[in-house]
């Protein structure tokens, strides 16, 4: 049996991923933003935003297409059809600032007290990094973005830089902000740090490790792991037995680590040399090789925006060609990832012990756009479900636990998906043996990239 909102109202679900953003959180933030539309019409701004969430799950077609999704299981309700205009108008009535409240509400670590992988040491583990997003070539994006420049002139879509601050554990996204991409990453980044706190480690690469940035880390009461650049020289203040030296950069005392680390493949070895940083300064409560260990799950951001940019957006352009409904375009993909990932980690917990990582993005994104199709599951029964549909088909299609496997870094999109081929570039995947040696010192660096 089919049950949604009645009339108009209808069309404004996300499916069983509805009981996490349920009617009344988006009502609640749309009379809070001050959107809620003055009278009821064939598209009310409730409606509006559903249509924007869902949109995050249908990136492959348009809103009308988007439309059709929703009120697909919805056949004998007498639902009129809007047209593109009247979707256009909406959205631009609708704005910005009910789907960032919407994110503010949702965004989070989305870990419980025993959600495994998420704690270190008593820490929720964190990371920060950017990327961007390639929005269409429209005078006005152009004009607030601009574009890329080659030695031909400009080239390319105009893009947004986009830098979370994600749990390592739930790959879930506690803040992000964006904005034009002229703008650094760790300039942006800055405005994370309303979301850092004690009893927080983040994990940040090269590109992070200026003294502005690590002294606003420092004090938020945050811990930080940091990989140095290689200009750095920090002074040996003192030498401990894990191979670590205590050392001060901007003013903050940290504990230096040097480490030697081989991976190898049947492919080959390949040995990088690496400097980490670190605001932990008791080496016998956090010994240096564990620590070093600990900083491979940074790339857990990057499979973050992995699942955005791919499993999401499928590589695609966003699509609105002005850069307000573009900030609204990105908080409306960011939430129903976060919802998502909320979805998957509920389902972890309310197994006792199941890791978040063994749950597969891509089964959860197909069962949540089957339901929505279905209008499935919208309205939760009187006993609740913890688990769910989307929670079955995770658990039915649990991931092996995850090995250590290595690829050479490439670029995703070249310009020509034949250029690869011509320039020999090895895109398998091989399983590694990993070892790692603690080095004391100061070594002479290498410039390969991150573990």
């Amino acid at each position: 049996m089919i049950t949604v909102a009645k009339g108009v109202y209808a069309p404004g679900h996300l499916g069983e991923l509805t009981r996490i953003v349920p009617f009344e959180m988006v009502d609640a933030v749309l009379a809070e933003t001050g959107r809620t539309q003055r009278r009821v019409r064939l598209l009310p701004s409730r409606v509006v935003v559903y249509l924007l969430l869902a949109a995050g799950l249908f990136a492959e077609v348009g809103y009308l297409g988007v439309w059709g999704k929703l009120v697909a299981g919805l056949h004998g309700l007498g639902l009129a059809r809007p047209s593109a205009t009247g979707l256009w108008h909406a959205r631009v009535r609708v704005g910005v600032a009910p789907l960032r409240a919407l994110f503010d509400l949702l965004r989070g670590s989305a870990a419980g007290i025993r959600t495994v992988g998420v704690w270190w040491c008593g820490m929720v583990v964190t990371a920060i990094d950017g990327t961007v997003l390639d929005v269409p070539d429209s005078p006005g994006n152009t004009m607030r973005l601009g574009k890329n420049r080659s030695q031909h002139g400009t080239a390319g879509y105009p893009q947004v830089r986009l830098v979370a601050l994600v749990a390592c554990g739930t790959r879930a996204v506690i803040d992000a902000v964006f904005g034009p991409k002229h703008d650094g990453e760790s300039t942006q980044a800055m405005r994370l740090m309303r979301s850092l706190h004690a009893q927080m480690i983040v994990l940040l690469d090269r590109g992070f490790d200026s003294n502005t940035f690590l002294t606003a880390v420092a004090a938020t009461g945050a811990d930080f792991l940091v990989r140095l650049n290689g200009n750095r020289k920090p002074p040996i203040l003192a030498r401990h037995g894990d191979g670590s030296y205590t050392s001060i950069i901007a003013g903050v005392r940290v504990r230096v680590i040097a480490c030697e680390i081989t991976i190898s493949t049947t492919a080959g070895t390949h040995t990088g040399i690496y400097r980490l940083a670190t605001t932990l300064l008791d080496h016998r409560r956090f010994p240096a090789l564990e620590v070093v260990k600990l900083y491979h799950e940074r790339w857990e951001v990057e499979s973050a925006y992995l699942e955005i940019k791919s499993t999401l957006l499928g590589r695609r352009v966003l699509r609105s060609p002005i850069p307000t409904l573009i900030a609204q375009e990105i908080y409306a993909l960011l939430t129903v990832y976060q919802v998502l990932r909320i979805a998957i980690t509920d389902t972890a917990d309310a197994t006792h012990g199941v890791d978040p990582d063994r749950a597969s993005f891509t089964t959860a994104v197909q069962a949540a756009r089957d339901l929505i199709v279905q209008a499935a599951n919208v309205i939760a029964e009187t006993t609740i479900d913890l688990v769910g549909s989307i929670g079955r088909h995770l658990l039915d299609n649990l991931m092996p636990t995850r090995r250590l496997r290595v690829s050479p870094r490439a670029v995703k999109r070249p310009l020509s998906r034949y250029a690869y081929k011509s320039l020999g570039v090895d895109r398998r995947s091989y399983l590694a043996t990993l070892s790692i040696d603690i080095i004391a010192g100061q070594p002479a660096l290498t410039d390969h990239g991150d573990p």
